[in-house]
């Protein structure tokens, strides 16, 4: 598996001989250059998450007209996008790639503002690590993972909610996403902490800046 972090909660994701390309979101440059894309998946419909902006996504849509696209369900309701739902406790194949959805609800950010769905993605093929992509809920703790898109820091979690989400999970490794809201100083007290606490069998992959990066096995 070969991972890029092109930033925030934006992964490409190639692995099983597909190429992936998850959440991509208003905070993160780039993503509409992409090519040979086998699938878009999006957890839900937070600008961070899926760029409303006109022609951005649609850019990337025609980019890659064998791209299939996955969304959250409500999110794939709204037309313009032109994607199929991916529905909770579903699993779909992408290019030998098995993808299953997890959740349904976003995590709650205030009482007063609505909750929206939310899927977070498991993603793995034989011979390949498991990565779990939670988009923005910690309310799901698959089995078996061995590299968690860890959601950093958020509106909705705090230091101590996103250390009992790696516990729970206990991957092999982190990869810190949902960290455009920080600086880099607080984005580096944050690793600090997620490494310092966490399970001692997980260890910090950032790939902040990193480029494609292959996943160490076990």
């Amino acid at each position: 598996m070969r991972l890029t972090h092109l930033g925030h909660s934006t992964l490409l994701v190639e692995a099983g001989g597909a190429r992936v390309l998850l959440d991509p979101g208003a905070f993160t440059p780039g993503w509409e250059g992409l090519r040979d894309l086998d699938a878009v998946v999006v957890t839900h419909a937070h600008p961070d998450h899926l760029d409303p902006a006109e022609g951005r996504f649609e850019a990337l849509r025609d980019a890659n007209p064998g791209a299939r696209l996955l969304f959250e369900p409500q999110t794939a309701q709204d037309d313009r996008w032109g994607a199929d739902a991916l529905a909770p406790g579903t699993t779909t194949e992408v290019a030998g790639l098995t993808l299953r959805a997890v959740g349904g609800e976003h995590a709650l950010i205030h009482e007063d503002v609505p909750r929206v769905g939310n899927v977070g993605v498991v993603l793995g093929g034989d011979g390949e690590p498991v990565l779990f992509h939670p988009g923005d809920a910690y309310a799901e703790t698959p089995e078996d993972v061995d590299v968690l898109a860890l959601p950093l820091t958020a509106p909705w979690t705090s230091l101590r909610e996103t250390v009992a989400f790696v516990r729970a999970v206990a991957p092999r490794l982190v990869v810190p996403v949902h960290d455009a809201i920080v600086s880099a100083p607080g984005r580096a007290v944050y690793l600090r902490q997620v490494d310092a606490l966490g399970p001692g069998r997980t260890q910090v992959l950032d790939l902040a800046g990193a480029g494609a990066t292959e996943v160490p096995t076990a």
